[in-house]
């Protein structure tokens, strides 16, 4: 379970400098660029992944173009959403996307809706609405639940894009890094244009600041991978396991750390969010 808890910690580091990066004075869209230099140069070197696979199946064409898009658009949502909603808002929206999945599997992959998974999208949507309100400014109001609810439909939308890359059998490095040289190229359009335009230098700051957020974007990747090679009997275990560490660390670094304030109903929400990943899990 030592590459899961790294994973973990990886994850949550993730949110950790996306919080951290408007006060370091980093221009997100360069550091996010940046990142996928380092993510997939990573990809090459410890996965040994190519393109390649990914790009004979014609059938990924289409997914891998999207998730070229929604790689780096996920990204500035999730730095918009740790300064307005917080990390724990944020990382419980990120971890529920599954229920996205779960909801596509049988809407569109010919998936049979069972009742464990509809109590599982049940407690999904119950938790996303209790995690997401916020008493102290009237409850549910736009500025409040906007960009996680952004961060729980984007993260969904890539996860089912990866299980349809997967359908059509291009390997999982493969379409990774497939898909990070496509948001590493769009990234880089809209950096040099933003400084052709004068609106953004490129700054040794941002692309600093890019580069440790690459490693542990990366790093997160890398060893959850590990987890499920090293427990290739217990997928359930190693999916569970991520998730539910991933939403319990963010509270306790965005509540303690960060002192983001979070009412009961919150905390009702985060206990929801454990209880309908593991139901999702299983089903």
């Amino acid at each position: 379970m030592t590459y899961i808890l790294l994973a973990v910690v990886f994850s949550v580091a993730v949110s950790v400098l996306l919080k951290l990066a408007r006060r370091a004075n980093v221009d997100i869209v360069q550091a996010v660029a940046t990142n996928y230099v380092v993510a997939a140069s990573l990809c090459v070197w410890l996965l040994h992944a190519t393109p390649q696979a990914a790009i004979d199946a014609k059938a990924t064409y289409a997914p891998l173009a999207i998730l070229g898009i929604l790689l780096p658009a996920i990204f500035l949502m999730l730095a918009r959403s740790v300064r307005s909603a917080g990390i724990v808002r944020t990382d419980v929206a990120q971890r529920l996307s599954l229920f996205l999945s779960l909801v596509a599997a049988f809407a569109f992959l010919g998936d049979t809706l069972t009742g464990i998974k509809s109590l599982g999208i049940v407690l999904a949507l119950l938790a996303v609405f209790c995690v997401l309100w916020r008493k102290e400014r009237g409850g549910m109001e736009r500025g409040g639940w906007l960009a996680p609810l952004s961060v729980f439909v984007g993260f969904g939308a890539i996860d089912i894009c990866f299980k349809l890359i997967a359908q059509a059998g291009a390997p999982f490095a493969s379409a990774l890094l497939a898909s990070f040289l496509i948001a590493m190229v769009l990234c880089w359009v809209t950096v040099l244009v933003r400084a052709a335009m004068r609106q953004a230098p490129v700054t040794a700051r941002s692309m600093g600041f890019g580069v440790l957020l690459g490693a542990a974007n990366f790093a997160n990747i890398l060893f959850y991978v590990r987890g499920h090679q090293a427990l290739p009997k217990d997928p359930s275990l190693v999916f569970a396991s991520m998730n539910v560490g991933v939403v319990v660390l963010g509270a306790f670094v965005g509540a303690f750390g960060f002192k983001e304030r979070l009412a009961a109903v919150n905390w009702f929400g985060v206990v929801l969010a454990i209880g309908a990943i593991g139901v999702m899990t299983i089903a």
